[in-house]
C-alpha cells in the first residue's frame, strides 16, 4: 500500500514593500489627494534686492520698501535683519491672507515627472552622496579598513558598546547644535563593518546614527536650521525656553543610549532576538570585511595614514558646517579632494600598489552602490512637490489654524504638537515647514495667552517625532543604504515616538502653567 506523505503547507506572510515600491504608491495616493483636498493658499514673502515682494495666492506680486514697518504693516513679526541677513531665505506665509484656489489636480502622468524633478532637484546630495561612495570605495580597495578594524576589535574585546556610546553622544550633540542630518549618511559605511565586527546588527547601526541624531534634532537647544529660524518666524528669540529644551535633550539623551545598551546588548548575547535576523546574512555579505580570501592585515604606516586621512574628511566636513556653512558641494569638493590623495597613496609609494585602474574601478564601484540611496531622495521630495503644486499643503495648515484657536492653553499646545506631527510628513524639511507655519500658529498662542516660544517647542517635538517615521524623509534613505526593511525599523522606532509624544507633551504642559 502506497503511503503519501502529506507536505507541511507554506504559510501565507504579508510581506512588506521596499523602500522603492512603498515611495511609488505614496506619489499615486498624492496625486489622488490633489483631486479631493481643496485647493487653497497664503500670499508668500520673499527677500530680494533690498525689496520685500508679496506674492498672491492669484499669482499677483506686489513689492514694498525692506523695512520693519512694511512687515509691521503685513502682521508678519520677524525681525527684518533675519531676510537681510540670509537667515531667512525661504518663502514665508503671510497671516490672514489663506484664499480658496481653483483645484490644481495632478495628472497620473506627474506621477512620472515628480520623481524626475525631485530627483533633479536632489542633485547636490546625491553628488555628495557619490562622492562620499568613491572615497569609500578608494579607502576599502587600499585595504585599510580591514588592518584597522582588526586592530579596533582586538582593544574592544568586552567594552564593544563605548564605541555606540561614544558616536550615538556625538550625532546628538550634532542635531542639537547644527541639525545634522542628511551629512549622517557618511557615516554608515564606516561604522557598518564595525558593529558587525563586535556582533552588533544594522539596527545598532541606524540607532547610533540616524536615531541618535534625531534625538538631538528633536531636543534642539540652538540648531541654526531649525530653532533659529522657526524662533523668528515666530516673531520670537531662540534663548526663550532654552531651559526646558537643555533639560529635555539631557533626559531624551540618557533614555536613548538606555534604549541601545539594552538591545545592544540582547542582540550580542543572542544574535536571533534581532529585530532584522531574517535579513543578517545579507547584511553582513553587504557591509562586513571579505574574509573569503587571504589579505595581508598588517597595519602599515601607509595604512595609518589612509585612515587618518579618512577620518579628517569627516572633521573638515563637521567644522565646513558649523564655522563656514558649507552646502553639499563644498562638502562633496572636500571629500573628493580627500580621495584624490588617498587614491595617489594607494597607487603608488608601495611594491604592491593596486595602479591607476584598480584604484579607480574601486572609486566607481562605491559611487554605484549608493544609487539606489540617492534615488530614493530624490522620489521622497517628488511627493512634497505634488502636495505644494496641488496647492494642498497650505489648505491642511489653514483648517489645522481654525481648528485650535480659542482653545484653552494646555489643550491647545497638545493640539498644537499633533498638528506639527501630521505636517511634517507634508513637509518634512524643519526650515520650510517653520517659515510656512510659524508665522500662521505662532500668533495664535497669543489667543490663549502663552508666549509663542512654547509653539516653536511644540513644533520641535512633532515634526520630529513624525520624521523618525516618514518616508518623505530620510528614513527611506537610511533604511535603503543598509537593505533594511521599514517594518523592522518601525518596530524599534515606535517606543522612541511615543516616548518624544509624552515625554514631550508634558513639557509643554509643564511650561504653559509656569507661564
Amino acid at each position: 500500500m502506497d503511503a503519501t506523505v502529506e507536505q507541511p503547507k507554506k504559510k501565507w506572510k504579508l510581506k512588506m514593500p521596499g523602500a522603492f515600491t512603498i515611495l511609488f504608491f505614496l506619489t499615486v495616493i498624492s496625486v489622488f489627494l490633489t483631486w479631493f483636498v481643496p485647493a487653497g493658499s497664503y500670499s508668500k514673502l520673499t527677500y530680494g534686492h533690498n525689496e520685500l515682494t508679496v506674492t498672491q495666492p492669484s499669482g499677483k506680486k506686489t513689492t514694498m520698501p525692506a523695512t520693519q514697518a512694511s512687515l509691521k504693516k503685513l502682521n508678519v513679526q520677524i525681525d527684518i535683519d533675519q531676510f537681510k541677513s540670509g537667515a531667512i531665505s525661504k518663502p514665508v506665509s503671510v497671516p490672514g491672507t489663506y484664499k480658496r484656489l481653483k483645484q490644481h489636480p495632478a495628472s497620473l502622468y506627474s506621477i512620472f515627472t515628480s520623481m524626475v524633478n525631485g530627483t533633479m532637484e536632489a542633485v547636490d546630495i546625491m553628488i555628495f552622496i557619490f562622492v562620499l561612495g568613491g572615497l569609500i570605495g578608494v579607502v576599502k580597495a587600499s585595504g585599510a579598513f580591514e588592518s584597522g578594524l582588526e586592530a579596533l576589535t582586538k582593544k574592544s574585546k568586552g567594552k564593544e558598546f563605548i564605541l555606540v556610546f561614544m558616536v550615538a553622544v556625538l550625532l546628538a550633540f550634532g542635531g542639537t547644535l547644527c541639525g545634522i542630518e542628511e551629512e549622517a549618511v557618511a557615516f554608515y559605511p564606516i561604522l557598518a563593518p564595525v558593529f558587525i565586527a563586535m556582533g552588533y546588527d544594522s539596527i545598532v547601526v541606524v540607532g547610533a546614527i540616524f536615531l541618535a541624531s534625531s534625538i538631538g534634532t528633536t531636543f534642539s537647544i540652538i540648531n541654526p536650521f531649525q530653532v533659529v529660524i522657526a524662533s523668528n518666524a515666530a516673531g520670537t528669540q531662540f534663548t526663550q525656553g532654552m531651559t526646558g529644551r537643555i533639560v529635555g535633550f539631557t533626559v531624551a539623551v540618557i533614555c536613548l543610549l538606555f534604549y541601545l545598551h539594552w538591545y545592544a546588548r540582547k542582540v550580542q548575547k543572542d544574535p536571533s532576538f534581532s529585530y532584522t535576523y531574517e535579513d543578517k546574512a545579507k547584511f553582513d555579505a553587504m557591509w562586513s570585511m571579505d574574509s573569503t580570501e587571504e589579505k595581508d592585515l598588517t597595519f602599515t604606516l601607509k595604512k595609518k595614514i589612509i585612515l587618518v586621512l579618512f577620518a579628517a574628511s569627516f572633521i573638515i566636513m563637521i567644522w565646513g558646517v558649523m564655522a563656514k556653512g558649507w552646502a553639499f558641494p563644498e562638502m562633496a569638493s572636500s571629500f573628493l579632494l580627500i580621495a584624490v590623495i588617498i587614491m595617489f597613496l594607494t597607487c603608488f609609494g608601495h611594491k604592491n600598489g593596486l595602479g591607476e585602474y584598480q584604484t579607480t574601478e574601486a572609486f566607481s564601484r562605491g559611487s554605484a552602490s549608493l544609487v539606489g540611496v540617492s534615488l530614493i531622495i530624490g522620489l521622497a521630495r517628488g511627493i512634497n512637490n505634488i502636495l505644494n503644486d496641488g496647492y494642498i499643503s497650505d489648505t491642511i495648515l489653514y483648517q489645522s489654524s481654525e481648528m485650535v484657536r480659542h482653545m484653552s492653553g494646555s489643550v491647545f499646545i497638545i493640539m498644537m504638537m499633533l498638528i506639527f506631527f501630521v505636517l511634517g510628513f507634508i513637509v518634512p524639511s524643519s526650515s520650510g515647514l517653520a517659515v510656512l507655519a510659524m508665522p500662521i500658529m505662532a500668533p495664535l498662542a497669543d489667543t490663549v495667552h502663552i508666549p509663542r516660544y512654547i509653539v516653536v517647542t511644540a513644533y520641535q517635538f512633532g515634526q520630529y517625532a513624525m520624521l523618525f517615521l516618514a518616508p518623505t524623509g530620510l528614513v527611506m534613505a537610511t533604511l535603503q543604504m543598509l537593505d533594511m526593511k521599514y517594518s523592522h525599523w518601525v518596530r524599534f522606532v515606535w517606543p522612541v515616538v511615543a516616548f518624544v509624544l509624552i515625554f514631550g507633551g508634558g513639557i509643554l504642559v509643564t511650561e504653559v502653567l509656569m507661564n
